[in-house]
């Protein structure tokens, strides 16, 4: 039988890189990485290969929109080539268009510092979930992936292990209680633990992989 803190000790250390990481997001509490976290996020919750979403990510970076006055201001067609340079073409259109629009609301409102509706939240987790979600193409998905990633500069968020980490977790064996979860893991940051968990949730060989290791 694998000893549960061996296979998650595995488990992160083979698997354990954030999708901001990733992506080549060095996330700090400042309003352009945590606009390109943003990003990153819509693109990682459509059906759609991480990878290309991550790809994306970078493309859309590459081109200048990095933060929310510069993707505001690019036109609809540079969203979509963008898009279509990293692969993003089933949904580069619809994308195109709420990027732009997800842009403008969060200058108009938030003055283009997503802080600002970190401030607006006040500490409640249930609340920031809402917050974000008012960005159009930010569903419930794309919300929990924004979450489970800012939890690293955003401490009042932690632990946030979503059902796709609880998901990854239960293919391993591993409790689906997040606080167990976070004792098993020990001084590992819970983005680090929650992005390992959903990279074993969406992909069988991360799983079988770690149980391997830890065996």
């Amino acid at each position: 039988m694998t000893d549960d803190k061996r296979l998650v000790r595995e488990l992160v250390a083979a698997h354990g890189r954030t999708f901001a990481e990733e992506a080549g997001i060095s996330l700090k509490d400042t309003p352009q990485p945590l606009y390109r976290l943003l990003v990153l996020a819509h693109l990682l919750s459509a059906r759609i290969r991480g990878s290309i979403a991550v790809d994306t990510a970078r493309e859309l970076y590459e081109a200048g929109m990095r933060d929310p006055r510069r993707m505001a201001a690019a036109d609809w067609q540079e969203r979509v080539d963008a898009l279509g340079r990293g692969g993003y073409r089933r949904y580069d259109e619809r994308t195109a268009t709420q990027l732009g629009d997800a842009a403008e609301l969060l200058a108009d409102r938030w003055g283009g510092d997503l802080r600002r509706l970190r401030k607006e939240a006040d500490g409640d987790v249930a609340q920031l979930r809402r917050l974000i979600q008012e960005f159009p193409g930010m569903g419930p998905s794309g919300a929990d992936i924004f979450l489970r990633e800012v939890q690293r500069v955003w401490p009042e968020v932690a632990p946030y292990l979503d059902d796709k980490a609880l998901s990854g977790a239960q293919r391993l064996g591993l409790p689906k209680d997040p606080q167990k979860l976070v004792k098993l893991a020990k001084d590992t940051e819970p983005a680090v633990l929650a992005a390992a968990l959903v990279r074993a949730s969406l992909d069988k060989e991360v799983a079988e992989d770690s149980l391997r290791r830890a065996a």
